[in-house]
């Protein structure tokens, strides 16, 4: 497997930032809701992941090692600049609905993170890859979140009712309570079958020597 498609392979399942390397959460927890606020924070980070890595991969050997971080900050800020500027032009509602989380991409830990540890030490194709594969992993992730808690809670699915009115809604799921619990279960469950993979991969290898 070429070095980009292991980087976005990574991204997805190996170290899945939400729920592999647990980064993050404070976005996941909150703006879950609804399966259409967890695709849209998304999708509104992976924009950013993708262009700051994209970016900052460029300037490596520019950018001097003891102001990095403030470097890879103002880069980051200005793709969220545009991004915030994006949606309330096209998508004002969604903007609305997902208020501060949005200029608070700025100081989250996987954007940062993938910065520091992958676009400063990696070529642009890769680092871009690297990018696309976080910011897949994070929005499938909130997805899923989101999905459980709005069906659960509200009795949706993007929006459209699916449950009779008569149908009893635990509203607990689309609070700070609902939110912790369909993180942790889903997390148990995907490190469960990451292990499970591991183990059967580790296994036809063994018995193939």
């Amino acid at each position: 497997m070429s070095k980009a498609l292991s980087a976005i392979k990574n991204g997805i399942i190996d170290e899945n930032p939400t729920f592999i390397q647990v980064l993050g959460t404070c976005p996941t927890l909150a703006v879950t809701t609804s399966a259409i606020n967890g695709i849209g924070m998304g999708l509104s980070t992976m924009a950013v992941l993708v262009c700051s890595n994209l970016f900052i991969s460029l300037l490596r050997k520019i950018i001097p090692d003891t102001v990095r971080i403030p470097c890879f900050i103002v880069v980051i800020a200005s793709f969220v600049t545009i991004v915030q500027l994006l949606l309330t032009a096209f998508l004002p509602a969604l903007n609305e609905s997902l208020g501060l989380y949005i200029p608070l991409i700025v100081v989250n830990c996987i954007v940062l993170g993938r910065a520091e540890a992958f676009a400063s030490k990696n070529g642009p194709i890769t680092s871009l890859c690297d990018g696309i594969g976080n910011g897949l992993g994070f929005t499938i992730a909130l997805c899923f979140i989101g999905l459980i808690r709005e069906f659960l809670g509200a009795g949706t699915l993007f929006g459209m009712t699916v449950l009779p009115e008569a149908f009893p809604k635990t509203l607990v799921m689309i609070m700070a309570p609902g939110a912790f619990f369909t993180y942790g279960t889903l997390m148990a469950i995907f490190k469960r079958l990451i292990g499970k993979m591991k183990a059967n991969k580790a296994a036809k290898e063994e018995a193939a020597a």
